[in-house]
């Protein structure tokens, strides 16, 4: 469809799903879902001060007709009507696109990269995890005149989810930080992992774009093929970050890569990842009155989850303050047929261990051979902690988000 009407001549336009939070003079696109239908809000956003609703809905598109003085674009599917329009608009800006996928840390490196991209250019980059169908095209309708790079986050549960999203946002370069097991379910094996994975290679090949490529991971080598690499390695955890853990290295030394690759001299990236602070529950470390929390529980998967227990393990004993270790693990989601031996292996890592305590979340654990207390969800959990406290230890606490692992942390 041709979008010229709407992005011709303009350095900046307002596009929004939301119909509870529309600035005046935004286009409003009525998306629908197994639970929602933003057509039955369009009438009310225009009523409201939205320029225009694009609407999929011919029922609601004939009423606002009927109106006689607002505007309204009837579209066969307005999430592709959304992506079409994101898209337009990402060549109407025309700048750098780094895109960024993996299974675990895309979010800590989308995060550190800008970190350091931003000492040199004005950036923008996905907020939060808006990685998805709707997240990718809403955060390229946010790109201005005044954006000098922007790097946009990719996240996929099926096979064909990343060739989706690099079709809109047209990747000059981009980064898969790992592959792993995540996703089982809908991604059927860890080879169908990395095949999705591997669509933003495919896509750079095809386009003649190139990748920034961790050399010390032979899937991501075997992905790759012949496609232009610029290489960095793993290599060390630097000093002085407040990031946890040893995974964490390989985060780091991506975002410099692709620094120095755009000009940003390393001592100066280094200098902007050590002042990065995460937040949202990725890779904290917390000192409370009674404890010390490694909080890593926005999301889990059997590779992610297995490096944190052992970076968790490796701390030395000045990080660890000789305190007692506590591990509070959530259950991993969405792992299949998969699911009963990766939470026994999760358990096997466990015992392996010999830890102080153990406290476990969710009922996929009942069926391992743990000997640990279970508890069906974290409120179980927050009450066996209000009658026995948690007090002197260095806890790990990770999950997927469903567990809601967050919520434990108010009681240590």
């Amino acid at each position: 469809m041709d979008w010229s009407f709407l992005i011709e001549g303009k350095d900046a336009i307002c596009v929004s799903t939301d119909s509870r939070n529309l600035p005046e003079g935004c286009t409003f696109v009525a998306l629908k879902g197994e639970t929602f239908d933003g057509n039955k809000f369009a009438l009310q956003t225009l009523q409201q001060g939205a320029a225009m609703a694009i609407v999929d809905d011919e029922q609601v598109y004939q009423t606002i007709q009927q109106a006689g003085e607002y505007s309204a674009l009837l579209v066969e599917n307005s999430l592709i009507a959304l992506q079409d329009l994101a898209r337009a608009w990402r060549r109407h800006w025309g700048k750098r696109i780094i895109g960024i996928t993996g299974t675990n840390g895309k979010t800590t490196t989308k995060e550190l990269l800008a970190a350091v991209l931003s000492t040199k250019y004005n950036i923008h980059y996905t907020q939060g995890n808006l990685n998805n169908s709707i997240g990718v095209p809403l955060t390229l309708l946010q790109l201005t005149a005044a954006h000098e790079l922007a790097i946009v986050e990719m996240g996929a549960s099926h096979p064909g989810d990343i060739k989706e999203l690099v079709e809109v946002a047209e990747p000059d370069c981009g980064l898969i930080t790992n592959v792993g097991k995540a996703h089982l379910q809908g991604f059927g094996s860890f080879e169908g992992v990395m095949r999705t994975k591997a669509e933003l290679y495919d896509y750079l090949r095809e386009h003649g774009g190139f990748c920034f490529r961790n050399t010390d991971n032979p899937y991501l080598e075997k992905m790759a093929g012949d496609l232009q690499a610029i290489a960095y390695t793993s290599s060390t955890m630097p000093e002085g970050t407040h990031l946890v853990g040893a995974y964490n290295s390989e985060n780091i030394q991506a975002a410099l890569c692709v620094g120095e690759y755009f000009g940003v001299d390393r001592e100066a990236g280094l200098a902007a990842i050590r002042a990065y602070v995460p937040t949202n529950n990725r890779s904290q470390r917390t000192v409370t009155e009674h404890n010390t929390l490694i909080v890593d529980a926005y999301n889990a998967n059997p590779t992610s989850m297995q490096a944190a227990i052992e970076a968790f393990d490796r701390q030395n004993s000045e990080i660890r303050d000789q305190k007692s270790d506590c591990y509070i693990l959530g259950a991993m989601r969405e792992l299949g047929d998969y699911s009963h031996t990766e939470h026994q292996n999760i358990v096997n890592m466990l015992l392996e261990r010999k830890a102080d305590t153990v406290l476990l979340v969710g009922d996929e654990y009942r069926e391992t051979t743990a000997p640990y207390p279970i508890f069906s969800n974290v409120d179980e959990l927050c009450e066996h902690i209000k009658q026995q406290p948690i007090i002197g230890c260095t806890i790990l606490i990770k999950g997927s988000r469903s567990n809601k692992l967050e919520k434990v942390i108010p009681l240590l």
